[in-house]
């Protein structure tokens, strides 16, 4: 039979009878070879079309969610592996959809802190009270950080974080925010100091993390150093030399992450604050307001400021407890021409940062001001009920302060002791678990794990020590 020009072949005809009928020639390739596309369909023929698999609700809220780039490349992979062989055509749904609802929108994986360190500088210092991660919420999308909204005329920006810094710290006048603790040093020499001296002692040139220096710091801002007395020893008469018409600021620094003990001497603010009435800086690190008595030695800025500093500097997120911030609290005249300078703006905090630091002052104790004041024996009932579950032992353990706090004091408390060959499967484990090796063994204390992660914790202990064996 021929119809326009094609002969048509019944189906039933195999190529072998049409050659042997002699019409193999006239037959098209596409229409000699139709018997066998029929028969043998290539699966990967089935594979869902991209548009088909981001019209599934469960991806259309995961679109929402994580964003366009990320969800199509999702998509293609999972198309990849049923290509490959390595995905049934039947799965391809549900394994994008597992894949997206693991999918975060950070690489950033939340760790369980079980190194006994409070303010772990590597895990982003001060994990934030549930009071600031709410705030950090309801500041995600627009908020009055620079309105009145009464008059609706533009106010000043942050008005209610410096509400609360004044609240919680009364011994200042006036207080200002800024990105980070280093920017808050840096503004100050640059605003009182630019182009003049600061004068500091050499024991008080530190370093502080990742390689930052003090001196280098203060260069930056165009001010020049003065430096007095020894490594270990200064006196009022060093700073009286050198204090002249071309100082423009007088610097005090808390030595942080190391302590010097032996034959040393240092001059405190009281004794600066009579030698002269320049401005006097004392850049405190740490971020504790008020006297603790778990860090009697750990300055605070309540007691500076009554000591004669004019201006006291800070970072939010050590022991403060909040997020990362530079704190600014002082003579009011002296803060305020802090504020007018032009660097102020380059260093200014967002809406997020001023909104989780006011909430972490007026929320109370935060997470770690608890971890740092926990119950050493309720810490060792914990660590005993982990240790029971997978047959472990229970040994006493110092924590520390961490973020150069209080170097060298000792947080007493309890850790269990795992192999140390388990360390490395708990921080690959989900959850994260970042424990302390030491002397042949993997100590997870539970200071910093709240106790609402316990059975989190253990889950992953027992896993870990699975993988172990």
């Amino acid at each position: 039979m021929e119809a326009f020009g094609f002969l048509v072949v019944p189906p039933v005809f195999k190529t072998g009878e049409i050659e042997q009928l002699g019409l193999a020639g006239s037959i098209p390739v596409r229409l000699r070879e139709s018997r066998r596309h029929v028969t043998q369909v290539d699966p990967r023929r089935r594979i869902p079309r991209t548009d088909q698999l981001l019209a599934l609700p469960a991806v259309q809220q995961a679109r929402a969610r994580l964003g366009e780039h990320a969800v199509k490349a999702a998509v293609h992979a999972v198309q990849d592996r049923a290509r490959r062989g390595d995905l049934p055509v039947e799965q391809i749904s549900d394994a994008l959809v597992n894949a997206l609802t693991q999918h975060t929108a950070t690489t950033l994986r939340p760790v369980l802190n079980a190194t006994g360190v409070v303010v772990h500088t590597n895990l982003g210092r001060a994990p934030l009270s549930t009071a600031a991660v709410e705030a950090l919420i309801n500041a995600s999308g627009y908020v009055d950080v620079e309105l009145d909204l009464a008059t609706g005329t533009r106010s000043k920006r942050g008005v209610a974080a410096r509400a609360a810094l004044l609240a919680a710290c009364p011994a200042a006048e006036e207080a200002l925010v800024v990105n980070n603790g280093a920017a808050a040093l840096v503004l100050a020499t640059t605003a009182l100091a630019a182009g003049a001296e600061v004068v500091v002692s050499r024991g008080e040139l530190i370093e502080i993390g990742a390689g930052f220096r003090l001196p280098d710091l203060i260069a930056s801002t165009g001010a020049r150093l003065r430096e007095v007395g020894t490594t270990n020893r200064t006196h009022p008469k060093d700073y009286a030399d050198a204090i002249g018409p071309q100082t423009g600021c007088v610097l005090k620094v808390h030595q942080s992450n190391f302590r010097v003990e032996g034959f040393t001497k240092a001059v405190g603010l009281q004794q600066l604050r009579e030698l002269t009435a320049l401005p006097l800086i004392a850049d405190l690190g740490s971020g504790l307001l008020r006297p603790d008595p778990t860090l009697p030695d750990e300055p605070d800025a309540a007691t500076a400021l009554c000591e004669g500093a004019d201006v006291v500097t800070a970072s939010g997120d050590k022991l403060l407890g909040g997020p990362q911030a530079g704190i600014v609290l002082g003579r009011a005249e002296v803060v305020a021409q802090m504020a007018r300078h032009p660097l102020a703006r380059a260093v200014r905090a967002d809406k997020l940062t001023l909104a989780a630091l006011e909430a972490t002052l007026r929320a109370g104790a935060s997470p770690v001001t608890q971890s740092l004041h926990a119950d050493p024996e309720r810490l060792r009932t914990r660590a005993e009920r982990l240790a029971a579950a997978v047959n472990a032992s229970v040994v006493a353990h110092d924590g520390r302060v961490g973020g150069g706090g209080a170097p060298g004091v000792p947080l007493p408390g309890w850790a269990v002791r795992l192999p140390e060959s388990a360390a490395a499967p708990l921080r690959a484990g989900d959850p994260a678990v970042l424990t302390r090796v030491h002397d042949g063994a993997c100590l997870l204390d539970l200071r910093c794990v709240p106790e609402s992660d316990d059975d989190r914790l253990l889950a992953a202990v027992r896993h870990a020590l699975d993988v172990d064996r």
